[in-house]
């Protein structure tokens, strides 16, 4: 079994400049984790998957356009996972989510979520 708990996030202003990091702490049968991804879900959406990292080579993505804007990185041992965004904008308000697939069923794991706001 896999554990998730994201932290980071919250209120911060749009702005071309500067980054933004959360952090998803990672436990539990971590050889098990077959791909690691982060989704958001904002107001009134579905959620959706802005970035994967498969676990045996490192391989990574970006779907709907994220890439440039957005970076997943993990710690060798796999006990982080990160998410940096930069440029941000009001339209990344969202709640964010670390998830995983482990396994050879690939089950879903999901953190909590945590918030982050994006003020014009």
């Amino acid at each position: 079994q896999v554990q998730l708990v994201e932290s980071g996030g919250g209120l911060v202003q749009a702005q071309a400049a500067g980054s933004l990091w959360l952090s998803c702490s990672v436990s539990g049968n971590i050889s098990s984790i077959r791909a690691m991804s982060w989704y958001r879900q904002r107001p009134g959406k579905q959620r959706e998957v802005i970035t994967n990292s498969r676990a045996d080579d490192g391989y990574t993505s970006y779907p709907n356009s994220g890439k440039g804007r957005l970076t997943i990185a993990t710690n060798e041992a796999k006990t982080w996972l990160y998410l940096q965004m930069t440029s941000l904008k009001p339209e990344d308000t969202a709640v964010y989510y670390c998830n995983t697939r482990a396994g050879d069923a690939l089950r879903n794991v999901w953190g909590q979520g945590t918030q982050v706001t994006v003020s014009s």
